[in-house]
C-alpha cells in the first residue's frame, strides 16, 4: 500500500537572527513584525529584511522569525557562489565550522563568525508522522519528485521530527530548479 504523499515546499533564502544581533541590526527593543505565517507552528516571514554582504555581492534577505539563540543565514550553493562565499550543507542550527559573514540593517551590522550554510533538504514530522511513515529522527530518506520533463529522486533527506513540527518536506531554489519547480508540490517518501 502506498503512504500519502508529502507536501514539499521551497525555502528561498532568508536570515534568523538572535535578539542581540536584531537590536544592532534594527535599534535597541526592536522586536520582528510578523508579515506572513509559514507552515511550520509558530513561524513566520518577517516585515524585515536585511542585507548579506559577501567578498564579491551583496543580496537581499529576509529575517524568519522568531528570534533564535544563534543568528544563521541560509542561501543555496548557487547563491553563496554569487556571494564569493563557502556555504556547508548543513541541518539548521548545526554552524561549528560554518563560514562567517556580515548582515547589514537600517541601524547597524553585524559580523557573523559562523552561520553561513545551505541547508540540508529535510522534512519536518510530527511523531505520529514518523510512525505512520516508519521512519525516526535524523533517518535519511529518498523523495521522489514527478514533474514536467524533469522529475527525479533527492537522496540524502534527512527526518526531523518533534510534536511542534509539521509535516512539510523542505528545498532550497537550486534544488527546486533542479526539478522544475516553481511552487510547493507533493513528493513520494522512500524508505
Amino acid at each position: 500500500m502506498s503512504k500519502k504523499p508529502v507536501f514539499v515546499e521551497i525555502s528561498a533564502r532568508h536570515v534568523h537572527v538572535s535578539q542581540e544581533d536584531l537590536e544592532v541590526l534594527f535599534g535597541k527593543g526592536h522586536e520582528l513584525t510578523p508579515m506572513k505565517d509559514l507552515s511550520q507552528p509558530g513561524q513566520y516571514a518577517s516585515e524585515e529584511k536585511v542585507t548579506i554582504v559577501g567578498r564579491k555581492a551583496s543580496l537581499s534577505a529576509r529575517i524568519l522569525g522568531p528570534v533564535r539563540k544563534a543568528s544563521q543565514v541560509e542561501v543555496s550553493l548557487t547563491e553563496a557562489r554569487q556571494l564569493g562565499e563557502k556555504a556547508l550543507v548543513r541541518e539548521s542550527g548545526d554552524l561549528a565550522g560554518t563560514s562567517g559573514i556580515k548582515l547589514v540593517g537600517p541601524c547597524g551590522e553585524v559580523e557573523l563568525k559562523e552561520g553561513l550554510i545551505a541547508a540540508k533538504r529535510h522534512i519536518h514530522m510530527t511523531p505520529a508522522d514518523a510512525e505512520y511513515y516508519e521512519v525516526e529522527n535524523g533517518q535519511n530518506v529518498k523523495v521522489r519528485i514527478e514533474s514536467d520533463g524533469r522529475s527525479l529522486i533527492f537522496d540524502d533527506v534527512v527526518v526531523r521530527v518533534s510534536p511542534s513540527y509539521a509535516l512539510a518536506m523542505h528545498i532550497d531554489t537550486d534544488e527546486a530548479n533542479a526539478a522544475g519547480l516553481s511552487g510547493s508540490t507533493e513528493g513520494e517518501l522512500i524508505k
